[in-house]
């Protein structure tokens, strides 16, 4: 089934019901679904036919989830561009995908056109707001369309979007993600969280990424409530968690470090907000429990992925914490197995042994866009390989230990960066560490830990005194190069950007 006939009907329940607010201004449901018909139209009218891309480059706004929603009612494919994409991967995702027509802000116009240069061709380009060139204008198309009143049918192994990598290590992938994919992963983060139309998402990650689209806003659109879009400032962000009194919001750590650097341990209540879901890696509790001090929201840990079609795992509401745990895997929607490395045949690792996540399900993609030698690599008996290592208990839980591509190889052992760098973020002199391998004369690779520290003047040698006071810190895991840094870079979506980092050390420290 076509997943914009779930969202039509809930227009039909609750039509005058606030689906999306933004910078001040307010679509009900029935309005996001009228401006979506008409957005349909607009499109079959162009000769946009089912399975057909369409490309969406715009940040956190309603004209996103209205791009969205119509492209679906016609039956195309959505392509959601990273916003900040640089030109090489634009233009290969765009002919990648086959992208007919893209629409994004004026702003944005003469990248599209700079990125294309000669490859341009028949691409439409539709504007929000005035543009120079040759576009058409977001509010003429919508005005003049006539609305499309029958959604066109798609199956549920019909693909809804082609959802590109960040393409780190290479060319960005297609992700195929199905219509199947996207209404059960929206149903299971309804069902995780007894999503009701009274929620109100704050909506800050980007609507281009799972953490923005599958994990908030799409369930909670699915279940009736309201969604408030912005980009992320923590300062203006704060305000709204005050303000407008959402109960589901989602971060990164790197927005929860922002958060805690802010409000420097200055009480911030924030009653109202009963789902807090942080993604990106699991946080030591101590980090956590620091949040829960200054705003009394208790946050919870998941873990998802863009081939997963978002969250997979998460910790229960009504549950205790544990340290360093995501939480369960979602098993109405998916299979997990913890596969030890590199055994043929395959063998299931033991509790607490570290092994690579496979999973199988609703919600995991049916695998890359015209990549043959890749799905050949990543699917294994219709298992799909995560590249993720963890290590499971008895009771269900998944421990997060590190990607298998990110793992220090120190003095012929394996050092996990994201289990250091849970040790370290428990350090009262680091609001934000990053810890990667580079080059070491006896070790060939050394544990390097980049830090912003909280307060100006802390030194290499202060953070060095708190390692050799943590008993989980010494041999191979001790930091034995720091670096003091302003700030860590990070990728669109937030997280933080290893390969830029081990460029920028990579000479032997």
């Amino acid at each position: 089934m076509n997943a914009a006939t779930r969202l039509q009907q809930v227009s039909r329940r609750l039509p005058d019901h606030i689906a999306v607010r933004h910078a001040g201004s307010e679509l009900t449901h029935a309005e996001l679904d009228a401006q979506a018909r008409a957005f349909a139209g607009a499109l079959v009218a162009r000769g946009i036919t089912p399975g057909d891309r369409v490309g969406i480059l715009m940040h956190n706004q309603p004209e996103w989830l209205v791009a969205l929603l119509g492209s679906w009612q016609a039956g195309a494919v959505v392509v959601p561009y990273n916003h900040l994409v640089h030109p090489d991967a634009l233009r290969h995702a765009t002919l990648d995908a086959g992208v007919r027509l893209i629409v994004t802000p004026a702003v944005d116009v003469r990248r599209v056109h700079e990125a294309m240069g000669a490859d341009l061709g028949d691409l439409t380009i539709v504007s929000v707001g005035a543009a120079d060139g040759d576009v058409e204008l977001w509010q003429d198309v919508l005005a003049t369309a006539t609305p499309l009143h029958r959604i066109v049918p798609r199956l549920d192994v019909d693909d809804a979007m082609l959802m590109y990598t960040s393409g780190s290590t290479g060319k960005p992938k297609g992700v195929r993600q199905t219509h199947r994919n996207t209404v059960a992963v929206a149903e299971a983060a309804i069902d995780a969280w007894s999503l009701t139309e009274a929620d109100h998402a704050l909506v800050c990650t980007p609507l281009f990424h799972v953490g923005g689209l599958q994990l908030i806003s799409l369930p909670t659109l699915l279940a009736g409530g309201t969604v408030t879009l912005r980009r992320w400032s923590v300062r203006e962000y704060l305000d709204d968690a005050r303000d407008l009194r959402p109960t589901f919001t989602a971060l990164v750590p790197a927005m929860m470090a922002d958060i805690l650097t802010h409000l420097q341990g200055r009480p911030f209540p924030l009653p109202d907000l009963r789902v807090c879901a942080i993604g990106g890696s699991a946080l030591p509790q101590a980090r956590l429990q620091q949040l829960t001090e200054v705003t009394g929201v208790v946050p919870v840990n998941i873990y998802g992925q863009t081939e997963q079609s978002g969250v997979s795992i998460t910790e229960p509401l009504d549950e205790d914490r544990r340290e360093g745990s995501l939480g369960r895997p979602l098993h109405q929607v998916v299979q997990t197995r913890v596969v030890v490395p590199d055994s043929t045949p395959p063998r299931t690792a033991a509790h607490g042994e570290i092994g690579e996540l496979w999973v199988r399900g609703d919600t995991v993609t049916p695998g890359y866009w015209q990549l043959a030698d890749a799905n050949a690599e990543k699917f294994v008996d219709g298992w799909f390989r995560t590249s993720d290592l963890v290590r499971t208990a008895e009771d269900g839980y998944v421990y997060y230990v590190d990607r298998t591509d990110d793992m220090i190889i120190s003095g012929g052992e394996n050092v996990f960066p994201q289990m250091v760098e849970g040790f370290l973020a428990a350090c009262p002199l680091v609001a934000e560490v990053a810890v990667i391998g580079t080059p070491h004369e006896r070790f060939s690779s050394q544990v390097t830990a980049v830090v912003v520290p909280v307060r100006p003047g802390t030194t290499a040698e202060d953070i060095a005194a708190w390692c050799a006071q943590d008993p989980n810190l010494r041999g191979l895991q001790r930091p034995r190069r720091i670096e003091i840094v302003p700030s860590i870079p990070r990728t669109a979506t937030n997280k933080v950007d290893r390969p830029t980092l081990k460029r920028a050390f990579s000479s032997a420290g």
